[in-house]
């Protein structure tokens, strides 16, 4: 019995540690997403990150060598399911990116964060997941601390606020569904048919709300590129890392991306929301360090 437990444990962790390169990752598309808010609108970076965003899929898929073309190459299980999610993530992109150009890096990490409380639902109702004691109460605690900042019905309140919510129970849907394809099928191949079924909302959401502006720089194109692809990679890196691992187990460890857009937020903007995110920030932080001590006192 004991022997057991060290590969589940090794497993866990594995996945824990693709999961904080994850969080960097989007903490740089974050960066790169409101640097050039200024000029674009959210459907536009929605849709240029989706167009570029596929590249990371491609180089795997070559690296792999299963960029084939032939049809039975790039058969999938599911195919609507690995379609369908794409066109969620669209979604949680735009209420994202919405998000981030009008709150703070914190702030927008930090309620972002509701996604942990998204997927352990989604893991009991859509994967029929049991979750213990320990967890629930965690991730209880971080969303109190969610709440706690979101202050409804005070002044302070805010309509925008219910974005990063909004896209938090989008991305909860992407990672929960990613476990509902086996083992055999090939993260490149998932990954590449999410990829188009965002291209499709993208543009479809960008059509019918606004207009396309052409690029204003070499420099404008080249930090488009980049934060395409920074998001591309750390969508990839998730999914690998939900594909081995459960998601009620890895669910509390974005909060820890609330300390890091913290940071970049008050290096590179100047941001301090303190009055805003104490004490609930606390609260959050708690839980995921109530999970890891947890962990280790499993292993």
């Amino acid at each position: 019995m004991s022997g057991g437990a060290a590969p589940i444990q090794l497993v866990s962790f594995k996945a824990i540690g693709i999961l904080l390169l994850t969080i960097l990752c989007f903490d740089v598309m974050a960066i790169l997403v409101r640097v050039l808010s200024t000029d674009y609108s959210a459907q536009e970076l929605s849709a240029y990150r989706n167009v570029f965003g596929i590249l990371p899929s491609l180089a795997l898929l070559m690296w792999t060598g299963e960029l084939r073309f032939k049809a039975s190459a790039l058969k999938i299980e599911q195919p609507k399911l690995a379609i369908g999610r794409g066109v969620v993530v669209a979604f949680a992109q735009l209420f994202f990116y919405s998000a981030l150009s009008k709150l703070e890096l914190a702030t927008v990490a930090t309620l972002g964060q509701t996604n942990a409380f998204f997927v352990v639902i989604l893991s009991v109702l859509y994967l029929g997941e049991k979750v213990g004691v320990w967890r629930i109460v965690a991730l209880v605690i971080g969303f109190a601390g969610v709440v706690w900042i979101l202050r409804p019905g005070s002044d302070a309140f805010s309509l925008v606020a219910i974005l990063p919510v909004a896209a938090a129970a989008c991305y909860a849907f992407a990672m929960v569904s990613v476990r509902k394809f086996g083992p055999d099928t090939s993260n490149g191949l998932l990954y590449l048919y999410s990829s188009l079924g965002s291209i499709i909302g993208a543009i479809i959401l960008a059509a019918f709300t606004t207009e396309f502006s052409p690029v204003h720089s070499w420099a404008d194109a080249g930090l488009i590129l980049l934060m395409s692809t920074i998001g591309g990679i750390g969508v990839l890196l998730m999914m690998i890392a939900f594909r081995i691992a459960s998601p009620s187990v890895l669910a509390p460890f974005w909060y820890f991306g609330i300390l890091t857009a913290g940071l970049f937020g008050w290096l590179l903007f100047g941001e301090a929301p303190l009055d805003t995110l104490f004490p609930g920030v606390l609260l959050i932080v708690g839980a995921g360090v109530l999970i890891i001590w947890r962990e280790r006192k499993r292993s």
